[in-house]
C-alpha cells in the first residue's frame, strides 16, 4: 500500500529557495521523502515539469547527450532524481542555467552532501541552493502517531507508517542492507560490507559518546585514520551526526573530541536489535536513545546561523548540548529520560561557564515547567520553543 504525502515543514523553506535560485538541491538520506516533497511542490508551480529518475535506465539514456535533452525544456522544472549518479552533469546544468537563468530550473535530489558530490560546488557556485530535508520529526506526525512509536520507529516514512513494529524493523533492516551493499560503495567507499556493517554497529553502541577512532580501529582491527574516513562517508550519508565540543576562553582544561550520534533512532534500534517498545526500555542504552531522539528533533528545527555544539571540561562538567547563535552559546540544553529530572551540580557549573541565555532539561514530561537557578524543565514536544 503506497505511504500518503505527510504534509512538510520544510515545504516553506523550499518553495522560498526556488523562487530566488535557478537550481535547488534537495539532499538528504534514501527514502526520506524527497522525491514525494518535490512532486508535491511542482503541482504547486505555475510552470510545468519533468521528472528524471537517474536510476531508471531509460531515463539516464535520455541524458546521453545532457545538453540536447534539457535544452528545449527550459519553459519546464526539471527535477533530477538521485543526481549524484551523474556528477558529470552538473558543468552542463551551469552552462544551460547561464544562458537561460531564472529561478526554479532545476530541482536536485541527492543522497550525498554537495561535499561528497564531485564538481557541485565548483561547477553551481552561485547559482544553487541546498536544503537538508531529514526524516519526519515529531511536530510533523504528531496528528498520526505517539512519541514513542516515533522515538522506536524514526521518522522515515515507511518506517514509521508501517502496519506494525515487525513490518517496520523489516523496513530498516533492509534500508541498512541496501546502504552498506550499494549505497556506501556507489558513493565511493571501497570497503567490505561486513566491515562496514560492524562499524555502523559499533557507532550504534558508541552512540552519544565521545568518539575515538584508535579505540574503534583496534577493535575493527583497521587503524583510526581509515576509520575516520569511513565515519566521514557515513556522515555524508546523512546516517550519523559529529556534534563538535564547544571551545569558550576560560582557565578549564576542555574535551576536544566530538560526540557521535546515530540520526535515526529508528536505525539506531534496527542496529541494536531492538525491535519493540518494551524492549527498548529494558535495554543499557535506552538513555543513549533518548539523547540521540531529542538531538535529532532540535537539529532538525535549527534556525540558520544556529550550531548544535556540546560542553565539557576534564573534570566532568558537561552540557548534553548548547545551542550556539552567531558564534554565542546562548541555550544549554541537558536530556534525560525520566518524569521528575532534577538540577545537577555539573549543570550549574556549565551554565555559570556558558552564560547562557536559557537552561533547558528536556524529559518525557506532559507539559514544561520552571525548575530552580534558571533552569526549566521543557517537554519533548515543546522543543520549538528553544528558539523563542
Amino acid at each position: 500500500m503506497p505511504i500518503p504525502y505527510l504534509t512538510r515543514a520544510a515545504e516553506k523553506d523550499i518553495l522560498q529557495l526556488t523562487t530566488q535560485f535557478p537550481a535547488v538541491a534537495i539532499v538528504g538520506p534514501r527514502r526520506v521523502g524527497k522525491t514525494s516533497i518535490a512532486q508535491h511542490l511542482a503541482k504547486l508551480w505555475s510552470q510545468p515539469s519533468v521528472y528524471l529518475d537517474l536510476e531508471n535506465p531509460a531515463d539516464l539514456n535520455k541524458l546521453s547527450d545532457p545538453a540536447l535533452f534539457l535544452e528545449p525544456l527550459q519553459a519546464k522544472t526539471v527535477i533530477l532524481d538521485e543526481v549524484q549518479r551523474v556528477p558529470a552533469l552538473f558543468p552542463v546544468l551551469r552552462g544551460l542555467i547561464d544562458r537561460h537563468r531564472v529561478p526554479r530550473r532545476f530541482i536536485l535530489l541527492g543522497s550525498a552532501s554537495p561535499e561528497l558530490i564531485r564538481d557541485t560546488s565548483e561547477s553551481l557556485a552561485g547559482r544553487i541552493a541546498y536544503y537538508e530535508l531529514a526524516p519526519l520529526s515529531f511536530s510533523e506526525v504528531s496528528h498520526l502517531t505517539d512519541y514513542r512509536t516515533h522515538w522506536l520507529r524514526g521518522g522515515f516514512p515507511e518506517s514509521l507508517l508501517a502496519a506494525n513494529d515487525q513490518n517496520s524493523a523489516n523496513w530498516r533492516d533492509f534500508f541498512i542492507q541496501t546502504y552498506l551493499e550499494r549505497d556506501l560503495p556507489m558513493l565511493g567507499l571501497r570497503a567490505n560490507p561486513l566491515l562496514t556493517r560492524r562499524l555502523w554497529t559499533m557507532l550504534a553502541h558508541w552512540n552519544g559518546n565521545l568518539l575515538n577512532f584508535d579505540s574503534l580501529g583496534n577493535s575493527l582491527g583497521i587503524t583510526g585514520p581509515t576509520v575516520r574516513r569511513y565515519l566521514d562517508f557515513f556522515e555524508s550519508a546523512y546516517l550519523v551526526r559529529r556534534v563538535q565540543p564547544w571551545y569558550v576562553n576560560i582557565p578549564k582544561r576542555l574535551v576536544k573530541s566530538p560526540k557521535v550520534y546515530i540520526r535515526d533512532t529508528g536505525i539506531l534500534h534496527a542496529l541494536l536489535a531492538i525491535g519493540t517498545f518494551e524492549q527498548l526500555q529494558g535495554h543499557p542504552g535506552v538513555g543513549a536513545s533518548w539523547e540521540a531522539y531529542i538531538a535529532q528533533e532540535i537539529a532538525t528545527l535549527l534556525p540558520p546561523r544556529h550550531e548544535l555544539c556540546f560542553y565539557r571540561t576534564q573534570d566532568g562538567t558537561k552540557a548534553d548540548l548548547v545551542i550556539v547563535k552567531a558564534g554565542i552559546p546562548d541555550v544549554l540544553i541537558e536530556i534525560k529520560y525520566t518524569s521528575a529530572p532534577s538540577l545537577t551540580k555539573s549543570m550549574r557549573i556549565a551554565a555559570a561557564d556558558l552564560q547562557t541565555r536559557r537552561n533547558v532539561i528536556v524529559a518525557p514530561v506532559t507539559e514544561s515547567y520552571p525548575l530552580h537557578d534558571g533552569f526549566e524543565v521543557m517537554s519533548h514536544a515543546a522543543l520549538r520553543q528553544l528558539f523563542d
